[in-house]
């Protein structure tokens, strides 16, 4: 799959072209679709929660913090200096659309505050008073406060690197944040963990693919810090993964018409709505440079479909009704389809030119 098929507002580059890229847009929202006694499998699930789930949560003193992956402070001004030095001087090597993809990736991570927020919109599992001691609140304040130091280190790392202009930067995201998420799970817990098994792994895979490429340009320590942010997101990955899995154990159809749901929709990356406060864009241009040099791409998002069919047995799902039954024909085959038509668009090609406000417009092909 070339860039010319990165989609404008989706994870999936299966979508639209670059040539016709439609500008970021709010589709028509559907909240609270789940029946109130739905809200009762929830609640019925909080002891397992509390087993299953909240284990995977590392004790604070027992996490890495952005500082232990960063020159030292503390030190005296001429080491701390020396060290910031080295810094540059690695990054001075890495290329602009390895800066673009990273410093999107990163952007995407800060926009955080959105993220919680729309966890606790999902209808029986949201943390109602801010400290709730319930399993579920526990573990989306838990899971907060972890991803909350993937953007700060990603954006100390990039400051530091004097390679990109930090005020565009922090102007995307403060237009981010203030956009808001708008993923297309209908305030559902059940969509809205079928939705983040999917991100986080996503995420997992492209910060994995981030720090392969940095390892190649040789900087060594940037690929640690790559690293070590997609090992918490695979950490993370596992919690939501087993939640679906549950789902599927305790209430079958309504678990897998979720899913279907959300296939059919593709799924959303969080920071489509992404703005610069010039290119109306953004996101689309810089998916298509993370399409082109391989941190994501629409391998990667045909592959985390089937992963996760494999992992939740999609296949062998008994007891279902007629309406989970076609649900369940949907999502197995929908790999292979996206497979083909990924084989038709293969080869086709874009010669457009893109500056970016963060590497101080620098131009990048697309």
């Amino acid at each position: 799959m070339t860039m010319a098929t990165i989609c404008t507002h989706a994870w999936s580059p299966l979508q639209c072209s670059l040539k016709a890229p439609s500008k970021t847009f709010i589709k028509p929202q559907k909240t609270h679709s789940m029946s109130p006694e739905k809200k009762e499998v929830f609640k019925s699930l909080e002891k397992w929660v509390s087993q299953s789930v909240l284990p995977l949560v590392k004790p604070v003193e027992e996490c890495w913090q952005p500082h232990n992956l960063l020159p030292d402070s503390s030190l005296p001004s001429d080491e701390f200096i020396h060290l910031v030095k080295a810094l540059r001087d690695r990054t001075a090597e890495l290329p602009d659309d390895y800066l673009v993809a990273l410093v999107g990736s990163m952007i995407t991570e800060e926009a955080l505050p959105t993220y919680q927020t729309w966890i606790n919109k999902l209808d029986g599992v949201g943390d109602e008073s801010g400290s709730s001691l319930s399993p579920w609140a526990i573990w989306s304040r838990s899971w907060t406060a972890e991803e909350n130091r993937h953007g700060d280190l990603l954006k100390t790392y990039l400051y530091l690197s004097g390679r990109v202009d930090m005020c565009m930067i922090e102007k995307t995201i403060q237009y981010l944040i203030g956009a808001g998420v708008d993923v297309g799970t209908e305030n559902n817990p059940y969509m809205g963990f079928v939705y983040t098994s999917f991100q986080e792994r996503a995420t997992f895979v492209s910060h994995g693919n981030l720090g392969k490429l940095a390892k190649e340009r040789g900087d060594l320590s940037l690929a640690r810090v790559c690293g070590t942010i997609a090992a918490d997101e695979k950490r993370h990955e596992n919690a939501y993964v087993r939640i679906v899995e549950k789902l599927l154990e305790v209430d079958p159809t309504e678990a897998m018409v979720a899913i279907a749901k959300m296939m059919r929709r593709k799924i959303t990356m969080p920071a489509h709505l992404m703005h610069d406060g010039q290119d109306p864009h953004l996101f689309d241009h810089f998916s298509a440079v993370a399409q082109r040099i391989g941190t994501y791409t629409t391998n990667d998002y045909i592959d985390i479909l089937e992963f996760l069919i494999r992992r939740w047995r999609l296949e062998k799902i008994e007891g279902l009704t007629k309406e989970g039954q076609h649900a369940q024909e949907f999502v197995c085959g929908l790999a292979p389809r996206l497979r083909k038509l990924e084989e038709r668009l293969d080869g086709r090609t874009s010669k457009i030119i893109h500056k970016f406000s963060w590497i101080f417009n620098n131009e990048l092909s697309l």
